[in-house]
């Protein structure tokens, strides 16, 4: 009797170990009943019909699908190496389970297969200078494509685009005598800047000092302008005679024989003087002084 229930209780541990199922967070089960598809299952516990039915589990969350290094010709003809990285996420669990066999193949063959055709379409500078317009254009194109296997293609990340390696070199010394050209250019640049303006400051030295000198020589001749106007002003009010005139004259030639000359040149005007000094030597004779003697 005691075995008899040892064997029962077994059989009732066996029965619902195979009946109760645990479903993980981030997946789905899906109930078949007999080899046909009876329901989907959520997270959480769920009781199956023992030897009837069976759970398939499908992960929920984003993975990734790693795309081999191939060779593909650019329209250029030249061959480069590419692989990129797919990433998805499973929208329908069913689908996903029974529509495509080996998802990781077919998703892996139809992006190297899209990559070789976008690629194609590009010579090697704009394969290598459009990353993302490839990575939008592959990704749109594997979304549609796996559409009907309940799977959404979130992102498409080319990882590299490798030329050859002569080509590389190539590339590498063009670019350097690109940057040796653009070098150079921004020197002579530099040096056409660097004439140009200090010829600009020169001239603009040379302009104020222009301007300095002709404010200085106004001002000087404004200033004798001045001076010549209010001498004139002043002998004319003072209304010299003509005696007092040839007096200065003759201590103007007084001044002039005090050098080291020994000509003197008197002018033209000489004899007019003279007739006032004349006149001055008569004013002598005529003073009271000369009448006393």
């Amino acid at each position: 009797m005691i075995a008899f229930y040892i064997v029962v209780a077994f059989f009732v541990l066996i029965v619902a170990g195979t009946s109760l199922k645990v479903i993980r967070p981030w997946e789905k089960g899906l109930v078949e009943r007999l080899g046909k598809y009876q329901r989907t299952a959520n997270s959480g516990l769920t009781v199956i019909l023992p030897f009837i039915e069976k759970i398939i589990k499908v992960d929920m969350r984003e993975q990734v699908v790693d795309v081999p290094p191939q060779a593909v010709i650019t329209k250029d003809n030249v061959a480069v190496e590419v692989d990129a990285v797919v990433y998805h996420e499973v929208t329908d669990p069913v689908k996903v389970t029974y529509n495509v066999a080996n998802f990781y193949l077919a998703a892996t063959k139809l992006a190297q297969t899209n990559l070789r055709n976008l690629i194609g379409d590009l010579a090697l500078d704009e394969s290598l200078t459009s990353r993302e317009l490839i990575n939008t254009k592959l990704r749109q194109i594997l979304d549609d494509a796996t559409d009907k296997w309940g799977v959404k293609v979130t992102r498409v990340e080319l990882q590299r685009i490798e030329p050859p390696e002569d080509v590389t070199e190539a590339m590498h010394r063009q670019m350097k005598a690109e940057r040796d050209r653009r070098a150079m250019i921004l020197e002579a640049e530099g040096h056409k800047r660097s004439a140009v303006l200090k010829s600009e400051g020169d001239a603009e030295a040379i302009k104020k000092i222009a301007d300095a000198n002709k404010y200085q020589r106004i001002a000087i001749a404004s200033g004798e302008a001045e001076a010549i106007s209010t001498v004139y002003k002043a002998i004319h009010d003072g209304n010299p005679t003509n005696e007092l005139i040839a007096i200065k004259y003759l201590e103007a030639l007084e001044k002039m024989a005090d050098g080291k000359s020994t000509k003197i040149f008197l002018p033209i005007e000489t004899s007019g003087i003279l007739g006032s000094i004349g006149g001055i030597g008569q004013l002598f004779k005529d003073s009271p002084d000369e009448k006393e003697k």
